[in-house]
């Protein structure tokens, strides 16, 4: 998992003149697993760029999502969820979040309105508290899931959590606050130019998309010890020849990692029956990503306890740097 160094990034583009006073950084989405902040990031950026689920870890890597607007440009940077890990997969995860921690422009801190802060959330808040040079924005995601009293008792919660910046009350489903949200957060942002062209959405590449929904089919209605027991790798990604026009076609080659034969079983299905909807549901995803045609083969193999194994981490892309 070889992320761009996020300094690296920050060379201005040769792009048009941009206003006075235009900020252009990176915000990084944090919080405990299962509180929004994929689907939040992909509300803000007003097209899908990181995989959602309602599995607690689904987001393995940080993703990038790119918001324009006028007078800024926001770079979102979604990370794994925090959490005690029990693999060497959770311990790198972590890992990652941390030295993302201090490249950012601005923190948000998502904490969902439906739940109760609790332990989880009073340890990321501690070691938020320690990130004295960068400020941090206290985000209550999920409150259509809530009533409005609901929601300003837990917003007062918040408040006696940590010393925020500001604090938010969001709803990436409702729609609720999705602009005051991208302005609060620009509002941390240092002045310069844009870092990513006019319409850019994620800097990430097409194969590593691919993955990813691919992905997110398969985790849907497997056993709940199984998602964090699947990955994707995408083998082989390629223009398929000698095609009419209007009938162009991606070929899409993918395997399905999962660490025991009882696993694979359950993702192939009773005679291929579940493989067969994952692959047709990630198809129609896929299509919609490319804007073309694809025929995908999946496979599924097993690598034996892969989360445990530094080769078999490396192997699917999940390297120490992480």
């Amino acid at each position: 998992m070889n992320d761009l160094d996020l300094e690296k990034l920050r060379i201005p583009l040769p792009a048009p003149s941009h206003p006075e006073g235009f900020r252009s950084g990176f915000a990084c989405f944090v919080g405990r697993p299962n509180v929004g902040k994929s689907t939040l990031m992909n509300a803000l950026v007003g097209q899908k760029v990181a995989i959602t689920s309602n599995r607690p870890q689904t987001t393995r890597r940080t993703v990038r999502g790119i918001v324009h607007r006028p007078e800024s440009q926001l770079i979102i940077v979604d990370t794994p969820g925090l959490h005690k890990p029990r693999t060497l997969l959770g311990e790198r995860l972590d890992s990652l979040v941390r030295s993302t921690l201090v490249e950012v422009d601005v923190i948000a801190f998502c904490l969902p309105a439906n739940e109760p802060i609790g332990r989880g959330d009073t340890y990321i808040a501690k070691e938020l508290a320690e990130q004295r040079n960068t400020p941090v924005v206290a985000l209550v995601t999920k409150t259509d899931l809530v009533d409005k009293e609901a929601v300003g008792k837990h917003l007062m919660a918040v408040d006696e959590l940590g010393d925020w910046a500001d604090i938010v009350p969001v709803s990436a489903q409702g729609s609720f606050q999705l602009d005051t949200v991208t302005e609060v957060l620009c509002s941390h942002l240092p002045e310069g130019p844009p870092l990513y062209p006019d319409g850019d959405l994620t800097d990430e590449p097409d194969e590593m998309l691919v993955a990813e929904l691919v992905r997110e089919a398969a985790l849907e209605g497997v056993r709940d010890e199984l998602p964090h027991s699947i990955a994707v790798v995408v083998d082989e990604m390629f223009q398929r020849e000698n095609t009419r026009p209007g009938k162009e076609l991606v070929d899409i080659y993918a395997s399905l990692y999962v660490e025991r034969p009882s696993q694979k079983a359950i993702v192939i299905g009773s005679k291929g029956s579940r493989l067969r909807d994952v692959g047709s549901r990630a198809r129609k995803q896929i299509e919609g990503l490319l804007g073309q045609r694809v025929f995908l083969d999946l496979r599924v193999r097993v690598a034996k306890d892969w989360q445990r194994d530094p080769k078999q981490l490396r192997k699917l892309g999940f390297d120490q740097q992480t």
